[in-house]
């Protein structure tokens, strides 16, 4: 159909060799209501993972384009993405 587009699979392909893939997602995405230490503490061990994988700039790309409103995509918590959507301050992205 005109206008109508596909999805493209390369566009997604990165998502395969994410380490979290072999991570529970609670690592990630903060349950309802979690603030402060326990907060801090499940978001740097999320970063932690980020930091070892090898598609980290590109899930980083994805959350940023898309703005994902929860959890740590790319080593970027909620907080840091919002900073960066609204700064745009590269040092961060």
């Amino acid at each position: 159909m005109p206008g109508q587009t596909e999805p493209i699979a390369s566009l997604w392909e990165w998502q395969h060799d994410g380490l979290c893939r072999d991570v529970n997602p609670e690592v990630f995405f903060h349950p309802e209501g979690e603030r402060g230490p326990a907060r801090r503490s499940r978001d740097r061990r999320a970063v932690a993972v980020c930091e070892q994988c090898p598609v980290v700039r590109a899930c980083r790309d994805h959350a940023l384009r898309v703005g994902e409103p929860y959890g740590v995509w790319g080593g970027l918590t909620e907080a840091e993405r919002e900073s960066v959507l609204q700064t745009g301050d590269p040092r961060i992205a």
